[in-house]
């Protein structure tokens, strides 16, 4: 039987899945089913990772091992890897001051960084945590013009020079595992009001002093009163602007004079309308399993967009990235690179910075073993003829 390894030595973590088992290990139920659950039958949760296997990688023996040249452009940016850590929410409840260990991960390995608009951190925060790192950030549309303004605003103050509009969760998607957790909005079942006191480290980390973190981007519009983080989901919840649509968002195209990224394209006619709306770049995204299940994986809805665009707009992607051989996958179909999301989680949530940084040394160290394997000397000789569809 195999064990995952639980210690205290994340240098010992040899994979993506055991760090996710220690992550599964240190967080209480409603944590971990909030950060690796998906939507209802969580048909497209599975298949972002399953769809990966149907392609083969071929392979030329007799290649000299050179370290292979991994810096790449994404979507402007450069970057040391072909991939960054990309936008998630309430990522205090998996570790202290969770963002801001995830964009020093980042900056140690030279890579971007993308915020959200729900993370614990402000942005300012983590520009001032980390002065120099490339930092994104993802915008969730809200109803008022002059909140997003002042988003915007607050952006271009601190440098932030790339956009990240997410189109793909204007509605909420029925995680049901998640919404098991809870007897009443934001009130734990005591089933897992116990399961807390499993946790005793967690709840040391996580809880005390001050009880769960607020939301540093939302906090200057709530009312005094109601600067937590369940305050924050509400206004959320209320704020979201549920009717954006193309000619909202390119008026944000309008407002806003840096990089602007759409994140969430799964079907090539959209992605061709992006293009003319004058977007910089694409990520192809199914939101990680989480909202439409049923929809195709990311990679699986890859090549349609590729042949759509025609070269003429970069491209991410993100959803099911589990192994460095998955990013050369995903890069040999013709994106710049990918956005890690479960992946650096995993790592976050079982030991801060050192996690997430281990999962970074992790697929950086899998990369370069697949493209000497494969007798590739740099990841932009990669095209779609290194793989075969089984």
């Amino acid at each position: 039987m195999r064990r995952f390894y639980k210690g205290p030595d994340l240098s010992r973590v040899l994979s993506v899945a055991e760090m996710a088992a220690l992550a599964r290990h240190r967080l209480p139920d409603f944590a971990w089913e909030y950060l690796a659950g998906g939507a209802e039958n969580e048909q497209t949760l599975h298949a972002n990772e399953t769809d990966f296997s149907r392609l083969r990688l071929t392979a030329h023996t007799l290649v000299a091992n050179h370290h292979p040249s991994l810096e790449t452009s994404l979507i402007g940016s450069t970057s040391a890897l072909p991939m960054m850590i990309g936008p998630s929410g309430f990522n205090g409840m998996l570790w202290p001051q969770a963002d801001i260990a995830l964009a020093k991960a980042a900056r140690a390995k030279r890579i971007p960084f993308c915020l959200s608009t729900v993370s614990n951190a402000s942005m300012e925060q983590v520009r001032d945590a980390v002065d120099d790192l490339d930092l994104w950030f993802q915008l969730y549309s809200l109803k008022s013009p002059s909140l997003n303004g002042d988003l915007l605003a607050r952006a271009r103050a601190i440098d932030i020079n790339t956009l990240v509009i997410t189109s793909d969760a204007l509605v909420v998607g029925n995680r049901e595992w998640d919404r098991r957790n809870f007897a009443r909005p934001r009130q734990l079942t005591w089933r897992n009001k116990l399961d807390l006191l499993r946790h005793p480290n967690w709840i040391r980390r996580v809880m005390l002093p001050n009880g769960l973190p607020t939301m540093g981007n939302l906090n200057p519009y709530l009312p005094a009163n109601e600067q937590s983080a369940l305050g924050a989901m509400k206004f959320i919840q209320e704020q979201l602007d549920t009717l954006l649509d193309w000619d909202k968002v390119a008026r944000l195209r309008d407002q806003w004079q840096g990089k602007l990224i759409l994140k969430g394209v799964l079907h090539p006619d959209d992605a061709i309308q992006a293009m003319k709306l004058g977007f910089d770049g694409l990520v192809v995204s199914n939101h990680g399993g989480r909202q439409l299940d049923g929809a195709l994986s990311s990679i699986e809805a890859l090549p349609a967009i590729v042949d759509a665009v025609g070269g003429q707009i970069d491209l991410m992607l993100d959803s099911g990235i589990r192994r460095g051989s998955d990013i050369v996958k995903a890069t040999a179909l013709d994106v710049q690179g990918v956005m890690l999301g479960r992946a650096t989680l995993f790592g976050v949530a079982s030991g801060g910075q050192a996690g997430a940084s281990r999962v970074l040394d992790i697929l950086e160290e899998e990369l370069i073993r697949c493209l000497n394997l494969m007798g590739v000397q740099s990841i932009d000789e990669l095209s779609s003829d290194h793989l075969y569809r089984s």
